[in-house]
């Protein structure tokens, strides 16, 4: 791989990186420094990762863009023949410049910092604005964009909630016992069929035209590094696409403001939203109306026991206390979340 890249230098060390749920990532040393490889997985490999080559392009270019507009964003180098995407095998490859940083949760933020948050997601979408092509024109665009998409049915969720309740009680292999994750998941299980049963009639419609916003697409803490007080890198453009952009941002203070027992710190929040919605130029109406279709979306999902009773990867299991009462404690305290949002 370095081979390709000759100004970083002769390799002396790999290290892989352990934070992160879905692409590999290593941190290499050389001669002339460190530098970040990563490993894009392809749908073979994980079901919701995108791996292939040309939509890793789209994404290094639209970097490229964003950096020169001064978004603190961590551009692939260019290798000897001009690419940023190395095929060996059947697998995807690109090396970054290493950038020292720490990540940081809500909870590590000030007020300041929180505003500034919301600052900087609102510029990422304006900027992408600039740098993306909008339908019609020409640009790294894989097609048309995106007509407007369903929130999920509650019959669905209840067909989904039956068959994980199954596992959750003990209908699995006998070389697996029960234990206390299992108790909780069954708890809010339950719970949220009760919920849904209650708040089935609050469905959001689904949306009269296609979505034209581009967003990253998975803004969260673990994809932002900070270095002190300030924000020095957004990182792993691998979602990169064409969503509502208040639902990320929605989504993306419902991660970073979480609490451990599942509450908001909706005074961050309120810091956060007012400084997004000064920044892309969003008006209260269109956080509203994320704010339910993201609790919605978040009463009716279960991806943790999906990954953890489908596919027996527990790597997320630590979010699932925390990210389940989020969905009770936004039900009951919904009007102070909206408020948050848009006031």
């Amino acid at each position: 791989m370095l081979r390709r890249y000759p100004e970083v230098g002769e390799p002396l060390a790999c290290e892989p990186i352990t934070k992160g749920l879905l692409n590999h990532g290593y941190r290499v040393s050389t001669t002339r420094g460190s530098y970040f490889l990563k490993h894009h997985l392809d749908k073979k490999h994980i079901d919701d990762a995108t791996g292939e080559r040309a939509t890793i392009v789209r994404q290094h270019r639209a970097t490229q863009r964003l950096a020169s507009l001064g978004v603190p964003v961590v551009p692939p180098l260019t290798d000897a023949d001009g690419t940023t995407v190395t095929v060996i095998g059947e697998s995807c490859y690109a090396l970054h410049p290493w950038v020292d940083g720490l990540h940081r949760v809500g909870s590590q933020l000030t007020p300041h910092q929180s505003r500034r948050l919301g600052t900087l997601l609102g510029v990422v979408h304006t900027a992408l604005e600039q740098v993306m092509p909008t339908d019609g024109e020409p640009g790294p665009s894989d097609g048309p964009l995106p007509a407007g998409y369903g929130s999920p049915h509650a019959a669905d969720t209840f067909a989904l909630i039956d068959e994980l309740l199954a596992v959750a009680r003990g209908q699995r292999p006998r070389d697996t016992p029960r234990d206390a994750f299992d108790e909780l998941a069954v708890h809010r299980l339950v719970e949220r069929r009760a919920l849904l049963e209650l708040h089935a009639h609050r469905r959001p419609p689904t949306p009269d035209g296609p979505a034209t916003g581009w967003v990253h697409g998975d803004f969260h803490p673990l994809n932002l590094l900070y270095r002190g007080a300030d924000p020095v890198a957004i990182v792993d453009w691998d979602r990169l696409g064409v969503q509502p952009r208040a639902e990320e941002a929605v989504r993306a203070a419902a991660i970073f403001f979480v609490q451990p027992g599942g509450e908001l710190d909706l005074p961050k929040v309120r810091a956060y939203a007012r400084a997004y919605r000064r920044a892309a130029g969003a008006d209260p109406a269109e956080l509203a109306a994320a704010v339910h279709r993201v609790w919605w979306e978040r009463l009716n999902d279960f991806w943790i026991l999906r990954w953890r009773y489908r596919l027996d990867d527990r790597r997320a299991d630590p979010q699932f206390p925390a990210v389940s009462a989020l969905a009770v404690w936004w039900t009951r305290e919904y009007e102070a979340v909206c408020a948050a949002f848009t006031e």
